[in-house]
């Protein structure tokens, strides 16, 4: 989409113009976050988290590239040198607790991220490559944090490794072969380390390419808004800065604030206290449990306890582990519904918050023992969780009546009263 009535770019300085005429990184800046990418003007704060992943991610990786100078990918030495970072390199336990809480929060703002893209219905067209690449940066999130969660060389850490990649070997034929390429042995060890330490430090640098395209596909429509109504003109839109510039720097104000707290007064609150343990392959901690993050997917890999037809329980599990996931791809192409925003669909807006207490639920579940209730709670939570994507949402896209939606974005902000509406030139 191109807004005609933006602002274009035209440096005043002779130096701006030099720079601008011989490489336009100030036209690219202006036009990608500055006064001449024109917004929806009702956009709310549930919009400030994809600035938020942005600079969480950065912070991972300013604090993943000095921790890795200090680092030793070595079994005999990794928890050791963790330690050493945390004991005896200037500022290195705040560095660590960083990385360590910084990947928690940024899964937290992403999980935010994605849930107001379901409620607002962000994935339907013209977005849908926006919502695709958004759930491919997820999925690199979740490998990279898989990986990093290894490298101190704890006990949950080891355990998690073993538990997680076993569940690889239960894809017939290939699964073995599949599991012992990624660990480079039968069991993690240096091996292992050294590749989970090269790609932990790889990844978030993809990640970074692909926020670029994400951001880039953004631009081409436009972004969504809380009504779902596409813009109409110059009236429905403000420049990006300075007013969502504010904005986001209010949200940001608040990250650091909570960030900041959970550092310095609860560092290892998001962590496990087995971590602190070195790894010992001869020692089962008696509840192994995944970072905090994963425990939805976690608990739906549990779910299947039975074998069903001729393939076993644990392959049931990984396939549902991974659909889990492969749905949000297809959910642009499943809610054929017209109206984007949950605001005007009554019936869509009950099952969201349905599977928001699910997910969470799920959560729950997947960091209590595989015992009684959990496991009971947890399957009928993962049959709702395919329940509401493949079933519930096709059938409320054809049989929900929608309430009216505004004209335009500027009806819905300032009503009918004429002498609202702001001029327009």
């Amino acid at each position: 989409m191109s807004f005609p009535w933006a602002e274009h770019y035209a440096p005043k300085h002779p130096l701006m113009r030099y720079l601008d005429e011989k490489l336009p990184l100030p036209r690219l800046v202006y036009n990608a976050v500055g006064a001449g990418y024109p917004v929806p003007r009702n956009l709310n704060y549930f919009w400030n988290f994809g600035v938020l992943a942005g600079f969480a991610l950065t912070i991972q990786i300013v604090t993943g590239i000095i921790l890795a100078m200090h680092y030793a990918a070595n079994g005999t030495v990794a928890f050791d040198s963790v330690e050493h970072i945390m004991r005896d390199v200037n500022s290195g336990w705040m560095l660590r607790y960083m990385h360590a809480n910084g990947a928690s929060f940024f899964f937290i703002v992403v999980y935010m991220h994605i849930f107001r893209g379901l409620y607002y219905g962000s994935y339907k067209a013209p977005r849908e490559m926006v919502w695709l690449l958004g759930v491919v940066i997820f999925l690199l999130m979740m490998a990279t944090a898989f990986m990093g969660y290894v490298l101190p060389w704890g006990q949950m850490s080891f355990w998690g490794a073993q538990v997680i990649t076993g569940f690889f070997s239960a894809i017939p034929v290939v699964g073995e072969p599949i599991r012992q390429w990624l660990l480079g042995g039968f069991a993690p060890d240096n091996a292992a380390l050294n590749r989970f330490f090269s790609l932990h430090y790889l990844l978030p640098f993809v990640i970074a390419a692909v926020i670029i395209l994400h951001i880039w596909a953004l631009h081409i429509p436009g972004s969504n808004n809380p009504t779902g109504v596409d813009v109409k003109g110059p009236q429905d839109t403000v420049p990006f800065h300075p007013y969502y510039t504010a904005k986001d720097g209010m949200g940001l104000g608040v990250f650091l604030i909570c960030y900041s707290l959970v550092v310095f007064f609860a560092p290892n609150a998001l962590g496990h206290p087995d971590n602190y343990i070195p790894a010992n392959p001869l020692t089962t901690p008696a509840h192994i449990v995944p970072e905090w993050y994963f425990w939805p997917f976690y608990a739906i890999l549990r779910a299947f306890t039975v074998n069903f037809l001729w393939i076993p329980a644990k392959l049931w599990g990984v396939v549902a582990m991974f659909s889990a996931i492969a749905l949000l791809f297809f959910l642009p192409w499943i809610d054929r519904s017209p109206i984007r925003s949950a605001n005007y669909r009554p019936m869509y807006r009950i099952a969201f918050w349905v599977l928001v207490a699910d997910v969470l639920v799920l959560g729950w579940v997947g960091k209590s023992p595989a015992e009684e209730p959990y496991v009971r709670i947890g399957q009928f939570c993962a049959a709702y969780y395919f329940f509401h994507f493949l079933i519930l949402v096709p059938l409320i896209a054809k049989f929900e009546k929608p309430l009216p939606l505004p004209n335009s974005i500027t009806e819905a902000v300032l009503g009918h009263d004429p002498e609202a509406a702001p001029a327009v030139a």
